[in-house]
């Protein structure tokens, strides 16, 4: 039986871009760091002699976000589009979906579409949109506005 979620993982390229960014200009906090290093006849990856930096990143909450740098093996090159079996993204909740959308795109980050919205039967609007972190990974906001 299923109890929760621990946590969604990216491979990265340059881990240290990717946890400024991470931290810097979304405002999570690393969580733990781990050199991992596989032994000869592998581990849970799969890969013989692998050896990797994991970050974990995270807002406070029971689910982490894992940044991977591969460094044995070396990752190939290339992302998925958003819309291709395989192709992954990580949602975060966000108090304002127009304040983190300007915050953002402030700061250079584009997206896919300004946020769309629904209304709820209280009125509350719900907006959601897309971007991607600055090694093409997807990300996806969603909050609600007054």
């Amino acid at each position: 039986m299923i109890t929760g979620l621990n946590h969604s993982g990216f491979i990265v390229e340059d881990i240290e871009k990717m946890k400024s960014f991470y931290c810097d200009v979304l405002g999570l906090k690393i969580e733990r760091e781990v050199d991992s290093i596989a032994p000869p006849s592998g581990d849970h990856t799969g890969f013989p002699d692998a050896k990797r930096k994991l970050v974990f990143v995270g807002a406070g909450g029971e689910h982490l976000v894992e940044l991977v740098y591969f460094i044995n093996p070396k990752s190939p090159q290339g992302h998925l589009n958003r819309n291709q079996l395989g192709a992954s993204h990580i949602c975060f909740n966000v108090d304002s979906i127009s304040e983190i959308y300007q915050s953002l795109s402030e700061k250079g980050i584009k997206f896919v579409t300004e946020p769309k919205y629904t209304t709820n039967a209280e009125g509350k609007k719900r907006g959601v949109c897309y971007a991607q972190d600055p090694e093409g990974n997807w990300l996806e906001f969603i909050g609600e506005d007054q």
